[in-house]
């Protein structure tokens, strides 16, 4: 492999610059051991301290692979199955209208559970997290039932849902936060220890992550971090940049996005992966629990496909798996190159920020790509959608304060609006389409089309159900 680091450095300083980000940090590691790390803009209030890969940030999302790790390798060791049913371990588990014993830990983890979008996550953020404002937390906190900080509140909330699912149990992939919480209580029971030290003694210290925990409040990341640890920032409502140290706190999502950790410690954790669980020339993690995680029966092709808390992909003969993550100060991507060695994490200090070009540099300059090729997925299939009235309807959301997504066919030409933004829909085969606005991308569609017209949108990773004409 010819690693141009010269050209990389540049091409990652240009992207920071356009998206005018805070401060991230980026590492490669690979067989050969690290190939590239750099620290980029800055992780205080007072921009004056650049992050560097052993900074500590929020990984967010990121977390559900490693609590998926955990439950592989409590299977591999025949403590639990991903095809139990969740009501063997929380016999007051249901999903409406759903056979209790058809939703598994497995469609939890895929997201496939037919779960739709809801609040919890949401509410739990907004009344837990302290010295927190704005009009988002306020909206929040006035809709929460209760604070959302006990696992029964939660899956309590999921049995008396008031949305229509979206669909059966292993039909259609809609993300869904509350399912990661609910597994991450699975651990507990299986392992007979809480999952913040299952990870810690079975995934973290193995991998020489001496730097990664997963915690509720941020105190043991403060303490772990020797003050390496970064300030949050955001854009404020007069787009200025605004920072805090008001970390997410949200106590049932433990697995679903705790984790903080650093750059250099999450490049080793998918580098491990992508070496069949092999660290420092030693089985650091058991290969059966790994190939659960990553093997073949996750298919693979261009279109990503969800598997066990990772995407799974092809690009130009790689396979890829990867995960983002977002919260309040966090925009996160991770991911690895299988059987080839290498892991690859950037971890962004800023919320609601988009790591893919930072990310897709690393890849190509490892797989021998011009730096600037696109990963896209949905690629504009050069022709128009034959059936665009089926399209047309109002479709919402329900996690956090309400989304809606109108679609319009008018003069035989679909066009969207989503988030508030007058898009032109470019078909991209299937039922798959871009959002544009202009020459920016706003969202990716995909509907849901039964008995002539679209029951429900598929915008992001989220299923938007159909409101009533």
């Amino acid at each position: 492999m010819q690693f141009d680091a010269k050209a990389v450095d540049a091409r990652l300083r240009e992207i920071f610059t356009r998206d005018r980000l805070s401060g991230a940090a980026v590492c490669v590691r690979g067989p050969e051991g690290i190939v590239f790390e750099a620290g980029y803009g800055f992780r205080d209030a007072g921009r004056s301290i650049a992050p560097d890969p052993d900074t500590m940030f929020g990984i967010a999302s990121m977390s559900k692979s490693v609590t998926a790790l955990a439950i592989s390798i409590l299977e591999s060791e025949g403590k639990l199955s991903w095809d139990d049913p969740v009501c063997k371990y929380f016999p007051n588990f249901s999903v409406p209208g759903a056979a209790r014993d058809a939703v598994t830990l497995r469609t939890l983890a895929m997201h496939t559970s037919g779960i739709p979008p809801m609040e919890p996550l949401e509410w739990s953020i907004a009344v837990n997290s302290v010295n927190r404002d704005g009009e988002w937390i306020r909206a929040m906190r006035a809709s929460a039932p209760n604070a959302m900080s006990t696992i029964d509140q939660v899956i309590d909330y999921i049995a008396a849902c008031p949305y229509p699912t979206v669909g059966a149990p292993g039909e259609n992939f809609s993300y869904s936060n509350e399912g990661y919480a609910v597994l991450s209580y699975v651990v507990d029971q299986a392992a007979g220890m809480k999952l913040e030290d299952f990870c810690r003694e079975r995934i973290f210290l193995p991998l020489g992550m001496t730097r990664t925990v997963m915690d509720d409040d941020c105190a043991s990341a403060r303490a772990m971090s020797g003050g390496n640890i970064t300030s949050l920032f955001e854009e404020g409502e007069d787009g200025e940049l605004v920072c805090d140290d008001c970390w997410s706190v949200l106590p049932p999502f433990r697995g679903c996005a705790m984790v903080k950790s650093t750059a250099r410690d999450m490049a080793s954790y998918y580098r491990c992966l992508a070496s069949g669980g092999m660290h420092e020339g030693r089985q650091a993690l058991p290969a059966e629990a790994v190939e659960t995680m990553v093997g073949a029966w996750i298919p693979a092709g261009p279109i990503a496909c969800y598997g066990l808390g990772l995407y799974k992909r092809t690009k130009c003969g790689h396979t890829i798996l990867e995960h983002s993550g977002g919260l309040h100060g966090v925009s996160t991507k991770g991911g690895l190159l299988l059987g080839e060695g290498y892991g690859f994490a950037v971890l962004c200090n800023e919320g609601d920020q988009d790591m893919d070009d930072l990310m897709w540099t690393l890849y190509n300059a490892v797989m021998g790509l011009p730096l600037e090729t696109s990963h896209r997925w949905f690629v504009p299939a050069g022709r128009d959608f034959s059936d665009p009235q089926m399209l047309a309807g109002r479709f919402i959301c329900h996690e956090g304060v309400p989304s809606i997504v109108t679609v319009s066919a008018e003069g035989g030409a679909a066009a969207a609006l989503v988030s508030d933004h007058p898009t032109r829909l470019v078909y991209c085969g299937g039922t798959r389409f871009l959002a544009m606005e202009g020459e920016r991308l706003r969202a990716r569609l995909e509907f849901f089309i039964r008995e002539g017209r679209a029951w429900g949108v598929r915008c992001g990773s989220r299923i938007f159900t159909r409101l009533p004409d």
